[in-house]
């Protein structure tokens, strides 16, 4: 197998390992108002004995041109080699359906991957809605005084952790 094709087979392998989650993100993102990218970084894993997690990002539309010029300009970092993926990756977001699909950056060593995820076997919304059935199976039950139980959102998922700017 040559590198880029194993390359290509894990960030694969990634995505439909962390799609749940990857989903959940995009959609908790989306509800904050608008359209965006996730991105999530490799380079920096928490490890525990769940094993490892990473950071991901919802990054909205309004911040996404000045977060890819920043990214490119560190010296470390190559987004898929050429400038005008910005403008190529700037359009898929104006673009997407935010119900059925998502636009994704996946950041590994000193590279990045653009992924427009469609056709999905999982919608974001599903995504979303399984997450939060599934956290919510694990929580306590808290009741308040006029009975209502109270439900967090999930901090880090299996996988990926979420943080949504």
């Amino acid at each position: 197998m040559t590198p880029e094709i194993n390359t290509q087979y894990w960030q694969q392998a990634f995505i439909a390992t962390n799609l749940l989650a990857i989903g959940y993100n995009a959609w908790i993102g989306y509800l904050g108002g608008e359209r965006g990218v996730v991105i999530c970084s490799t380079n920096s894993p928490h490890l525990s004995m769940a094993g490892e997690t990473f950071k991901a990002h919802f990054i909205p539309r309004k911040n996404l041109a000045a977060f890819l010029n920043a990214w490119l300009a560190a010296p470390d970092t190559i987004l898929l080699q050429r400038h005008f993926m910005n403008a190529h990756i700037i359009e898929a977001v104006d673009k997407y359906n935010p119900q059925k699909d998502v636009v994704f950056l996946l950041e590994y060593g000193h590279q990045a991957g653009f992924f427009y995820l469609t056709n999905l076997p999982i919608t974001p919304p599903q995504c979303y809605q399984t997450v939060c059935k599934e956290w919510a199976e694990f929580q306590p039950q808290h009741t308040l005084s006029i009975g209502a139980k109270t439900r967090d959102h999930p901090t880090f998922l299996h996988v990926i952790a979420s943080e949504t700017k």
